[in-house]
């Protein structure tokens, strides 16, 4: 039997959702040490040449759910050139899996400066995952005054969780704004565009109908390496500074792969 690497643990499938023909969500048991809403962890295979394979990927549930920390969601794109993606998308109930024990990452509640009143969360694709378990923390009720989910998507189908969202509006109330954008297609009540663009040109912000306000308004952006770079370019445009722990700032970043 080939051994296990440090650090990883054997899991199982409980289930995988399809979204699309290659969005899909996987549902995975193992017992993982306790995280925070927003951080990631790996998931692995043995290739069919007995290589290990793995993977970064966000937890979508919250932590404080019943069971979340042993029973994880990921939301993941299925790549036809990547080795792993296309093999997680074969799995299914009662398939072994290996994951991290340990999650990782800074994209959390606690790494917020305290002045912020207003968060921001600007995603692409599957990027949502780690937002939707952040907006899902109990204490944001009493954290902040307004709460923005920006989540752009080629394709109206792409705009998943709509349930989800929809239990945040009914938590929440008018604190909460949801932002969809949709690039390749014409879609009512959408924005067409890249973010940047349409942060630098006010749109966003037009349709949330909360104002970005360096004082008070902090942004967490999140998904491929360039949208990352280019919003980040647009917003230091706009007058924000990078968050560092070292010096404060008005937003931080994480590329998803």
């Amino acid at each position: 039997m080939t051994e296990i690497p440090h650090g990883l643990i054997k899991g199982v499938v409980l289930k995988r959702h399809d979204w699309t023909d290659r969005l899909f969500s996987l549902f995975v048991e193992a017992p993982i040490n306790a995280y925070q809403a927003g951080q990631f962890i790996k998931l692995a295979l043995l290739n069919a040449k007995g290589d290990w394979v793995r993977r970064a990927y966000s937890i979508v549930n919250n932590p404080e759910h019943i069971e979340g920390r042993e029973r994880m969601e990921f939301l993941i794109i299925a790549d036809q050139n990547g080795e792993l993606s296309p093999c997680l998308k074969k799995l299914n109930s009662g398939d072994e899996i290996f994951v991290g024990k340990d999650a990782s990452g800074f994209m959390t509640i606690d790494e917020i400066p305290k002045n912020a009143d207003d968060l921001w969360l600007l995603s692409t694709g599957t990027a949502i995952g780690p937002f939707i378990s952040i907006l899902e923390t109990p204490e944001l009720e009493k954290r902040f005054k307004n709460m923005v989910l920006v989540h752009a998507v080629r394709t109206q189908s792409e705009l998943i969780y709509q349930e989800r969202i929809q239990q945040l509006f009914n938590r929440y109330n008018k604190r909460f704004h949801y932002v969809p954008i949709v690039s390749r297609e014409h879609v009512t009540g959408t924005l067409c565009g890249r973010i940047p663009t349409l942060l630098l040109n006010r749109e966003i912000e037009s349709r949330a109908q909360c104002q970005l306000n360096k004082a008070h308004s902090f942004l967490y952006i999140c998904g491929n390496p360039n949208m990352v770079k280019d919003t980040s370019d647009a917003l230091k445009e706009l007058g924000f500074n990078k968050h560092l722990r070292r010096k404060s700032g008005q937003f931080s970043s994480e590329n998803y792969w």
